[in-house]
């Protein structure tokens, strides 16, 4: 794959406010790329310039080679799905798929061609003749990709299309999307503000805030290695802890003084220096509890705690526990009938757990 969608410094401005700020992007062919952030953070302007519904006040667009920056939305490449599907009420299944091949000209043979796949491709063959408000919301979502897919753009956007589903429906087209994708190969760019989406189906992300890009990285790696705070508490849940540098080590780690956990070892990044403040990120998955003190050894960090809260959840207890003057929330997988508040108990982690996010 290589990237043939560029955004190159653009930005968009409504008065003072910026809406997107001199964000730069490179989107590779083939594949599903995400945009993630909060209400606001400019990820649904940015799609609206991809889509040409917005100008750019600054920068430009790039489609495998072709500057689109100032093309009206009928001359792109490009197709939209949008979260009220924008189906058209009175047409049938059919003839909302068969509108894209029609408004282009083709041949009878083809838009029938052309349908028929589409109806095979979202497994809506046997709903062909039925009109919009007939079909469940998932349904009518499935017509709306098909639709846009019929006429083989080079790029899908998709505007927060599941938003108005429940979440077992929400789950289930995430893989129904997937598996459209590797049908057909289109690059997908799916804009969402939910982070679990963004994670279960996006091959990278990009997430912003206020308008620019934070950090531009795989699911993976946007979970395991956040560029900083707001990546870190914004993907997924984490716990922060400040404290003080103590010494680097070699590895990559660091040495960092947090009170109810002594001094313990954790991933750090270049350029810290002794008696440093900083913020550590754990998630409370990476956080180990038990009832009886982890065996002593050099790299694992050990706090003894007091449980404060204590939720079952089936598979797991969600805790919050505290250690000398915070509180830290633990995923324990374990069933222990005694876990309760004003326990005793023992936390552990790996350096590799935790890291300096600032």
């Amino acid at each position: 794959m290589h990237d043939f969608l560029s955004i190159e410094k653009v930005s968009r401005h409504f008065g003072a406010l910026k809406a997107v700020d001199d964000v730069s992007l490179c989107i590779r062919q083939g594949e599903i790329f995400s945009l993630l952030g909060p209400s606001g953070c400019g990820k649904t302007t940015l799609l609206k310039m991809l889509a040409g519904f917005e100008q750019p006040d600054a920068g430009r667009i790039v489609l495998n080679g072709q500057d689109i920056t100032a093309l009206p939305p009928e001359r792109r490449p490009v197709n939209t799905v949008f979260q009220n599907y924008a189906l058209f009420p009175h047409l049938s299944v059919w003839e909302n798929i068969a509108f894209g091949p029609k408004l282009a000209g083709k041949s009878r043979v083809q838009i029938q061609n052309a349908v028929e796949n589409m109806l095979a491709l979202i497994q809506m063959g046997d709903h062909a003749r039925k009109r919009p408000q007939q079909l469940s919301g998932g349904q009518r979502q499935r017509v709306a990709i098909a639709r846009a897919l019929v006429n083989e753009p080079q790029v899908l956007l998709l505007d927060e299309p599941l938003a108005a589903l429940d979440l077992k429906l929400r789950q289930h087209l995430l893989a129904e999307l997937q598996t459209i994708h590797r049908e057909v190969g289109t690059t997908f760019i799916y804009v969402t503000h939910d982070q679990g989406e963004a994670l279960s189906l996006s091959h990278r992300i990009a997430v912003l805030e206020k308008g620019q890009i934070a950090q531009v990285d795989t699911p993976q790696a946007l979970y395991e290695a956040p560029a900083n705070g707001f990546v870190a508490s914004f993907i997924g849940d984490a716990n922060f802890l400040t404290g003080t540098v103590e010494e680097p080590q070699s590895g990559g780690f660091v040495r960092v003084k947090v009170t109810g956990l002594d001094s313990p070892l954790v991933t750090g990044r270049p350029g810290l220096h002794s008696g440093q403040c900083v913020k550590l990120m754990v998630r409370p998955e990476k956080l180990h509890l038990s009832l009886q003190r982890p065996a002593s050894h050099e790299r694992v960090n050990v706090g003894r705690c007091q449980i404060e809260a204590a939720t079952y959840y089936g598979a797991h207890h969600r805790l919050r526990v505290r250690c000398g003057d915070r509180s830290l929330h633990v995923q324990h997988s374990s069933r222990d009938a005694e876990l309760s508040p004003g326990q005793e108990v023992w936390i552990s982690f790996q350096p590799e757990a935790a890291r300096v996010v600032d």
